[in-house]
């Protein structure tokens, strides 16, 4: 799975907002925070806050914040937020893919994947990532042998 700049510097600009507590930060301040550039992040906050995961207000004591608490939502909806669903094949949900002959079965292997990577993205919430405090579950995937390894 690949991660996309977008979703990248979307999660990382709400994982301020969540470490702020509920105090409205600028676009540029989020953006120097996490050495993002700014022009591209307002795109971004701009879809993130259509999704309802963040508010705004204009003005000098408006910015960004999060419209409910950082441990109810996940990095799954900050990512569907700006890319749309987890997982689909030539743009289709896995599901929905038929093959013949020799691949018959490999919808099997997309919607497992699927399901693995909302398993992972859906337990963990800002707040978890905020504090260090990820899932037992998610500790122990990153500890597996190999799994730091990039290949």
């Amino acid at each position: 799975m690949r991660i996309s700049t977008k979703a990248d510097y979307a999660i990382r600009a709400v994982l301020v907002l969540a470490a702020a507590d509920g105090d409205p930060m600028s676009c540029a301040e989020l953006a120097r925070r996490q050495d993002m550039p700014e022009k591209y992040l307002e795109g971004i906050l701009s879809q993130v806050r259509r999704s309802g995961l963040i508010r705004s207000q204009r003005g000098a004591e408006g910015g960004y914040w999060l419209s409910r608490p950082g441990r109810t939502i996940s990095l799954a909806d900050v990512i569907r937020a700006v890319d749309g669903p987890l997982a689909t094949v030539h743009g289709l949900p896995a599901q929905e893919v038929g093959y013949q002959g020799e691949a018959a079965h490999l919808p099997h292997v997309w919607v497992a994947l699927r399901s693995s990577i909302r398993r992972v993205l859906e337990t963990v919430t800002l707040a978890d990532v905020v504090s260090g405090s990820l899932p037992k579950e998610i500790v122990e995937l990153a500890s597996l042998p190999g799994a730091w390894a990039s290949r």
